[in-house]
């Protein structure tokens, strides 16, 4: 009887016109029939083909008509048939018939899911889908990895080879090794495209414009997502395309609850009500931390207040991490009481591995994180807790809360997600997002091809770096440093300090070629001068960042915890070393090829570090095992293989596409037997495996 009074209140709430009300009690009731594992009516399935929840709907208890839905908005989605819901079968259907468009949906809907439908479908030659990070780029990989290997190329590493057919996949700097080699572009995929805006991301919102830019010209349609966009107001970025507001379309409900109005500026309530939600241990619970310095907190809080657990995971892992890192690290620590963390600091392969294992049964049962986990995977909780509305040492936004509390819940698995706010929220607001030209990337643009996208007033500025940087570089070395993309940093006012501080100091200069030593002392004066230039965005002090670059000079030769030590001295901890070699390997390595390029030009031709560049942004390791840790292969696993002789990964030629051949021809179970492995390396290796072998010949990890 129960059942059946909902149902009529759901109806009536349809018929009334509030079909978001509808859904929220409709999923619900779903979650709790699927808890007691009850089969539904007729009459719900009717409710569920209603609201145009169509995945919901259970075949074997439906009329025929709903099963003919069912069928009907089943799609081909690469290894399978999969069911769409209503609004995603707009968005695909759009999508099929040629149509640009731009989507902002909620954190469940599913915008990804759309891309392998359409790959499916259309069989495109080249589809390039742009992601904020590298965490993003490898599980976008690994999925579409698994569906469309066999006639695709998956392409994600700087000047891969291409193939016949490809799907490229990385963040938007690396887009610019490719912008020459692809003729057209079938489907672009700019994901987390509000990205684009500076008053979202200042430091990437330069290179993600120009990247856009670059590539549209080449792309025949568009695919732009992005979550909690209320209003897309008038850019040349999206210009001629369809922008969908579908925020209202839940396929999760999420279960607010107020705890901050109890705790107050209570530390102590604030402590017991975060434990009374994860001691138990009985859900799977994502803590948004807000800052570093927050993290460390709840550490300290579940170190002193949590008791160990015994599971084989968590235990081997926590010892992995104290053999291959630091005996003492907090992590290690957390581990061994089923927590793990995630930030975009730590190594990327660590990151991967947690996020594997809070999404395993028996892994772990709680994830502390920043912001990393939104921008970085797809993983969702049954619980979210907001333990700081912080964002850094900004204020947390109502369009990043959104995002946050977004993970709660997940379709058949979490029907509602729990939101606990320990923190009181930010002030509920309607985002617009208004993507503009910032000045500084405006040299980076050129004034025939992108004319129509600009002002008279933004024309006159290219036109005007255009000439500064000619009289200095020449007229036909500065049109082929920007037909060839050959300066990476996106600032163009930094590039003419660059230039001009070489042409009115070449003294300075002397010496560039030092940077090319065996002899890492030999490095100091040329790497000041260089980081010296560029204060703006470097996170940590110059003399860190030579120090650690110096020490990484014998980063394969070396283990983790002994370049520890040795960076101990200068006031240098695990987390400093994970953000200085993030900075070395990407920003340091992207000035010093822009500042190499110009040093050519302006002072000396015969002085090239382009070896040494490629060293930097390898952070020293040989280029294949660099790429590898990408891909969830940390460097002391591939030290290993290398030491038994199973890959030869100082081979001058080996890249990484020969490094994944020489794996998958060797196989899993040849890797498995490398004796100095442990249980734990085992365990990754499968994880990787899994993550490079196709659908149909694909083991599942342990």
């Amino acid at each position: 009887m129960e059942l059946f009074l909902a149902c009529s209140e759901i109806n009536d709430l349809i018929e009334s016109g509030n079909d978001l009300a509808a859904r929220n009690l409709l999923i619900k009731l779903l979650g709790a029939l699927n808890r007691d594992k009850l089969p539904y009516p007729q009459v719900l399935n009717q409710l569920v083909r209603v609201t145009g929840l169509f995945p919901y709907l259970q075949p074997e208890n439906a009329s025929w008509d709903q099963k003919f839905v069912y069928q009907a908005f089943a799609v081909d989605v690469g290894n399978r048939t999969a069911t769409l819901h209503r609004e995603q079968a707009t968005v695909l259907s759009k999508l099929l018939g040629g149509n640009s468009i731009a989507v902002s949906a909620p954190t469940s809907f599913g915008k990804s899911f759309i891309i392998d439908a359409f790959i499916a479908a259309k069989r495109p030659e080249t589809v390039v889908i742009i992601v904020p990070t590298i965490a993003l780029m490898d599980e976008t990989r690994r999925r579409l990895y698994k569906k469309f290997s066999r006639e695709y190329g998956i392409v994600t590493a700087p000047d891969a080879p291409l193939e016949a057919r490809n799907i490229l996949i990385f963040p938007q700097e690396r887009a610019f090794g490719y912008v020459k080699r692809l003729k057209t572009i079938d489907l672009l995929v700019i994901d987390e495209f509000y990205k684009a805006s500076v008053v979202h991301d200042k430091e990437r919102a330069p290179s993600l414009i120009r990247a856009i830019m670059q590539l549209s010209r080449k792309s025949k349609q568009r695919y732009y997502l992005a979550p909690n966009i209320k209003k897309l107001s008038e850019n040349v970025f999206t210009r001629d395309m369809e922008f969908l507001e579908l925020l209202d379309f839940n396929t999760v409900f999420l279960e607010k609850h107020d705890l901050y109005k109890y705790i107050g500026q209570d530390s102590e309530k604030k402590s017991g009500a975060l434990m009374s939600i994860i001691s138990p241990r009985a859900e799977k619970s994502l803590i948004y931390a807000g800052t570093y310095t927050e993290i460390k907190k709840i550490s300290a809080l579940v170190t002193s207040r949590m008791d160990k657990v015994d599971r084989p995971h968590t235990n081997h892992f926590a010892r992995w991490l104290r053999t291959n890192y630091q005996q003492d690290w907090s992590m290690a620590d957390l581990a061994e009481r089923g927590v793990g963390v995630h930030n975009g600091r730590m190594h990327r392969c660590l990151s991967q591995l947690q996020v594997r294992l809070f999404e395993h049964e028996k892994g772990f049962d709680s994830i502390v994180s920043t912001s990393s986990i939104i921008e970085g995977v797809n993983t969702s909780a049954q619980n979210v807790v907001i333990w700081k509305s912080k964002l850094g040492q900004n204020n947390l936004k109502d369009f990043t809360y959104k995002n946050i509390i977004g993970r709660g819940g997940r379709m058949f698995k979490h029907f509602v997600g729990h939101i606990y706010l320990l923190d009181a929220p930010p002030l509920e607001e309607d985002t617009q997002l208004k993507i503009e030209f910032p000045d500084n990337v405006l040299g980076g643009l050129d004034e025939t091809q992108d004319r129509e996208s600009l002002t008279e007033r933004q024309i006159e500025r290219v036109l005007e770096y255009k000439r500064q940087m000619s009289d200095i570089v020449g007229v036909d070395n500065f049109a082929r440093l920007k037909r060839d993309n050959l300066l990476q940093d996106s600032d163009a006012d930094f590039l003419l300090k660059l230039a001009t501080d070489m042409q009115s100091n070449p003294e300075e200069w002397r010496g560039f070629g030092y940077l090319n030593s065996n002899k890492p002392d030999d490095w100091d004066r040329m790497l000041y001068r260089v980081i010296s230039l560029k204060p703006a965005g470097w996170d940590t002090q110059h003399s860190k960042i030579v120090a650690v670059t110096k020490v990484l000079a014998a980063n394969w030769s070396t283990e983790i915890p002994l370049i520890l030590r040795q960076l101990s001295g200068y006031g240098i901890d695990i987390e400093d070393f994970f953000q200085l070699e993030r900075t070395i390997t990407f920003k340091l390595s992207a000035l010093l090829s822009d500042t190499n390029e110009l040093h050519k030009i302006i002072v000396n031709s015969s002085v090239d570090i382009g070896g040494f560049i490629g060293k930097v942004s390898h952070a020293f390791l040989p280029p294949a095992v660099y790429h590898l840790e990408e891909y969830g292969l940390p460097r002391m696993i591939s030290r290993k293989l290398h030491r038994a002789r199973f890959i030869d990964f100082l081979r001058s030629d080996l890249d990484l596409r020969d490094a994944l051949n020489e794996m998958r021809r060797r196989g899993l179970d040849a890797a498995l037997k490398v004796e100095s492995l442990s249980a734990f390396d085992r365990y990754i290796l499968k994880v990787f495996f899994d993550g490079i072998t196709p659908e149909d010949a694909a083991s599942s990890a342990a």
